[in-house]
This record gives C-alpha cells, structure tokens and sequence, in this order.
C-alpha cells in the first residue's frame, strides 16, 4: 500500500524513517469508531513538552528539576506502544497527540462524526505545570504538541478495566470528557464556562 502524510515537511534536507507492523485481523485502533457517552481518555501528562520549549526560550523560570523533568519529556518522550495494544479489546477509537490535543482529537471526532466534551480541570498536568496555570493558561497543555501521549475513547462500561490496566501499566491515564452529537470540541473551563482555545495545534507551515 501508499503510505501519504505524517511527516509532511519543507526545506533544503528531509530525513523520513518509516516503520511498519501487524495487529490481529479486525482489532486495529483506528480514528474513527467513537460513538455517542463514550469517556474521552488521555495517558500521562499533557504540556510537559511544551514547559520545556518554554524554559530553554527564556519564557518560564523552571527550577533546575523541574526542567531536567520537562526536558526528558521533549527530548525523550515514550510511546505507549503497550497501553495501546492493551486497549483494543475496550478503547472505540484512538490517536496519538504529536500535534496538540486540539488538533488530534479533532482528527479523532472528525473521522468518528461526533464531537466532545471536555473539562479542562481533568487535564492530567505535572505539578510544575499546575503551579503556573494561572501564569501560562491552558494552551500549553492544549495545543502546543510534542506530548506523544494517547487520546482515545471508550464505553462508560469500560472504565473498571481500563483503570486497572493503567495501574497494572504504572501510567496515568485521565479521563477528560466525554462524547456528544455534533461536530464541535466544547471546552469548559473550571467554573464551567466555555473555553475557546486561542490555537488550534502545531502548524508545519506557519510563518515564523
């Protein structure tokens, strides 16, 4: 097969490394499939990647641990290769975030033609980003990107396995929202007004 997008780039030098791989017949996590009171979930932490940029930017004073603990999380960042594949017997759709919650998601319900709703409080966020969300606001955790954590959404009747499989796992996984008719992300902030967020995800091609 053709294999077209995902490293979509521009300049002088483009390196692309592509790896391929099997699942078991009819059991693919796919972007499409999220249906109507599904749980929208997301593994780890989210904006880490983005506290880094940050800092290194001079735009946010980390103390020492807390960068080498951000800087981990961009330079290095670990993919849930096992969370995902123990997650298709209970997850209806699922993508990874590289480009922002908002963006990938999106992808997530676009393809599902459904749209969500999230709370913004439940975003799982590292302590050093609680301490200055009042600072920084929502955006980072948002739609900055880099994250490389899972987004995906299951049946309510799930959440009893899909919690014991994250303990099994030792990796946070947070529920954030739920499903809902529409074509639309909804956002509500922790007094329970609506949110809009200021972008959208990372944009390969915005002018600098």
């Amino acid at each position: 097969v053709d294999l077209v997008g995902g490293d979509t780039t521009r300049g002088p030098l483009t390196v692309a490394v592509q790896l391929g791989g099997w699942v078991p017949h009819g059991t693919a996590l796919r972007r499409k499939g999220a249906r109507k009171d599904d749980y929208v979930y997301v593994s780890g932490t989210l904006g880490d990647a983005a506290l880094a940029m940050r800092n290194r930017d001079g735009a946010l004073d980390l103390s020492t641990a807390e960068a080498a603990a951000a800087a981990r999380r961009l330079d290095y960042p670990e993919p849930r290769v096992e969370l995902g594949a123990r997650l298709r017997p209970f997850a209806s759709a699922a993508i990874d975030i590289s480009d922002g919650l908002v963006a990938d998601l999106g992808h997530l319900l676009r393809n599902s033609k459904v749209g969500a709703k999230i709370l913004l409080e439940q975003l799982p966020l590292a302590d050093a980003y609680k301490s200055r969300v009042g600072e920084i606001g929502w955006e980072p955790a948002l739609s900055t990107g880099d994250d490389y954590e899972l987004c995906f959404t299951a049946a309510p009747e799930h959440e009893f396995e899909i919690k014991a499989l994250a303990d099994e796992l030792e990796v946070n996984v947070a529920r954030i929202g739920a499903v809902i008719d529409g074509d639309e992300i909804i956002f509500l902030d922790p007094k329970g007004q609506r949110y809009e967020p200021r972008a959208h995800g990372y944009n390969h091609f915005a002018e600098e």
